[in-house]
């Protein structure tokens, strides 16, 4: 059975530290930036991560070996993969995804699973790859240590969770089959809008908020169970709740979770206030329905044993891989006769009319984004809601109600989500402008600079050291209709 690790904690005085970053590989730069000039501790990080996609994927073919090596984890990482990683590396070992009510990927609730590397997958597929990997070993003079050495640069790291956001993407294996195991703890939870006539009542949910007393997390004995537990599968009532109902339950959550002095990075993506899916924007109803179709996943039972998990697994596996493999062909011939006999393959027949709906609109489709769009047609749709002015109001209290009663974080991090279309171009520039205000009214007086310039870089952090004045780097935040970068460098003077 493998065991998770959990690292010493962290404890003492820290300062605060606060990045407005680009969406996930930026963030992580940033992160570990934190951790080596120590103003967060290297193991057994907290994240408490607002958005409204959960950001908990693992790049599929990525090898474990490549979290420590740090260039090439960078190249590998996107938006919807980069917090695995750093968990598997010991940095991030609890996450609290607090999500609005239209993203529903991950049951409500707390989990608890391992990220780990999968035994099943030491195999040196190449011996001839060996003096690359390791110079001093030859193929037929390997020992156990050197097999192991070797199989690390191959192997893939996988979860223990048994949840649909990870079988879709054929991420679960079973707890023994893993080895080097870090325990997760996730926390699922749902923030609502907050009408804005109820502000007057921010009184009575501060103090309803200290007198909730939160359930103490549960336990871990730092074995992986391999399944997750999920405190509530359903999801609440549409109507909009009180300002107490909406926000003392994720306060009651999250305090279960942090301590008064325990290091944390507050992480806010701009789409959990307004989100859209791209693709819906790219592709026809008709095309999209028939990518749902091609792509779709085929749940195991509510009662399904390892067995069956593994089946689905594999099942999943086989999917996806078909799918890309023909549609990697198609960039290569799209004529009609490879169409016609990628289309008799099993679960393909609809993939003729899909070519021939892409090649109506495009004489020359892009098959590989056609394939990514794909792979976002699983078990749900990507959120796609676009939030009136009033509710991303509504929502903005609604956090701010949540985050006030909340020790303060050592690190935040911010995305815009712009570049990829996830947060609706128009409203991006209002809603940064109001999450930074919400900053100042938690954290003290916000002095913003502003430095437009056409040069797309990746711009360096500086942070003030003084006690009193916390300084942050927004960077780079590119509007892509403008073609500008826009550099903020955020001041909060706490008393």
């Amino acid at each position: 059975m493998a065991e998770c690790e959990e690292g010493s904690r962290w404890g003492g005085g820290r300062d605060i530290r606060r990045h407005i970053s680009p969406p996930g590989v930026s963030v992580v730069q940033y992160i570990y930036r934190a951790i080596g000039s120590r103003h967060i501790p290297m193991r057994e990080v907290k994240m408490v991560h607002l958005d409204s996609h959960p950001d908990l994927l693992i790049p599929v073919s990525m090898s474990a070996h490549t979290v420590f090596d740090k260039e090439a984890l960078f190249s590998e990482l996107s938006i919807e993969n980069w917090i695995m990683p750093m968990v598997y590396a010991g940095h991030v070992s609890h996450v609290a995804w607090l999500h609005p009510y239209w993203a529903q990927q991950i049951r409500e609730g707390e989990h608890e699973m391992c990220v780990g590397r999968d035994t099943s997958t030491n195999t040196i597929r190449n011996p001839f790859l060996i003096p690359n990997v390791a110079p001093d070993f030859h193929a037929d003079e390997l020992d156990e240590r050197g097999i192991d050495l070797i199989n690390g640069f191959f192997s893939r790291f996988r979860v223990t969770s048994t949840d649909d956001y990870f079988l879709s993407d054929a991420l679960y294996v079973p707890a023994e089959q893993l080895q080097d195991g870090k325990l997760l703890r996730l926390s699922v939870i749902r923030v609502d809008p907050v009408h804005t006539s109820e502000r007057n009542q921010d009184e009575d949910r501060q103090n309803a908020a200290k007198r909730s007393k939160p359930d103490p997390q549960p336990g871990c004995s730092g074995s992986c169970a391999g399944v997750s537990q999920a405190a509530d599968g359903s999801s609440s009532t549409s109507e909009t709740p009180s300002v107490e109902e909406a926000s003392a339950s994720a306060v009651g959550s999250l305090l279960s979770v942090l301590k008064q002095d325990d290091s944390y990075i507050l992480d806010i993506d701009l789409d959990f206030f307004s989100c859209q899916n791209p693709f819906k924007e790219m592709y026809t109803q008709e095309e999209y329905s028939i990518l749902q179709e091609l792509y779709s996943f085929e749940r195991p039972r509510e009662d399904a044993d390892e067995e069956a998990l593994c089946e689905c697994v594999e099942r999943r596996t086989r999917q996806l891989e078909d799918l890309e493999a023909a549609f990697a062909e198609l960039l290569e011939d799209d004529g009609e006769l490879t169409v016609e006999r990628l289309a008799d393959k099993h679960g393909m027949k609809s993939l003729v009319k899909l070519v021939c709906s892409l090649k109506s609109r495009n004489e020359s489709p892009d098959y590989e984004m056609v394939h990514q769009a794909g792979l976002t047609c699983d078990y749900s749709e990507l959120p796609h809601h676009v939030s009136s002015d009033a509710e991303i109001r509504q929502l903005m209290l609604a956090v701010r109600f949540v985050l006030q009663p909340l020790p303060k974080p050592t690190l935040i991090t911010m995305s815009r989500s712009s570049l990829d279309d996830y947060c609706p171009p128009g409203q991006v520039e209002s809603i940064q402008s109001s999450v930074l205000n919400l900053l100042e009214t938690l954290f003290g007086s916000v002095e913003v600079h502003k430095d437009f310039t056409f040069e797309l870089q990746r711009l360096p952090v500086r942070v003030s050291e003084s006690p009193s004045e916390h300084a942050i780097l927004a960077s780079p935040m590119t509007d892509r209709a403008a073609g500008l970068e826009l550099k903020l460098v955020v001041k909060f003077h706490l008393l």
